[in-house]
């Protein structure tokens, strides 16, 4: 029978992350300890309201970074000076669980984070008090799936890390236990 695959930050946080969390919040049980619950990334494409090809790039773009078919996100409401009308579109974003979720986080902190130019690290105000960690990249280049010389257009994205943890402490410790490199 063939082995199952196992991510590595998945391993490391069975092995190591959830024991020092229940060791740092003296935790009754395992379970309590924190632990990664999804990741969302969206790219907002303003420009697509003008031309539509823009939104098939950022789908190609968020495919090849992600590893999973992203969803378009259209217009609640009309904005007359955006030339934005009802349910157009104007973005993409995925949700990344499980697998895809552990593989994503460990090629944004070994290859993606360290490539961004003028980096000193995330900030720690980036907590949302609930847990959950959000920060924003300037270009779709750090990422080594995409090609320099078939992109049409450097975009930002916004990645939100959530987590189970009640508060900003311990969701901190577990993203650093993961190596995010959060400075003060």
């Amino acid at each position: 029978m063939a082995e199952k695959y196992i991510p590595r930050l998945q391993t490391l946080y069975e092995d190591k992350i959830r024991q020092q969390l229940i060791e740092q919040f003296d935790y009754k049980n395992a379970l309590q300890a924190a632990r990664l619950d999804k990741i969302v990334i969206n790219m907002g494409v303003g420009e697509a309201v003008a031309d539509r090809k823009h939104i098939e790039g950022a789908l190609a773009d968020l495919t090849l970074i992600s590893g999973q078919k992203p969803i378009t996100t259209r217009a609640k409401q009309s904005i007359a000076t955006f030339k934005l009308r009802e349910n157009m579109v104007i973005g993409t974003k995925v949700t990344l669980r499980r697998k895809r979720m552990y593989e994503f986080l460990d090629r944004l902190v070994n290859t993606a984070l360290p490539r961004v130019r003028d980096f000193r690290g995330l900030s720690t105000k980036s907590f949302d008090g609930r847990g959950n960690y959000a920060f924003g990249l300037k270009e779709q280049l750090v990422f080594t799936e995409i090609n320099y010389d078939k992109i049409d257009k450097v975009r930002g994205m916004d990645i939100v890390i959530c987590t189970t943890a009640d508060n900003n402490d311990e969701a901190m410790a577990l993203l650093r236990g993961f190596n995010l490199p959060i400075v003060n």
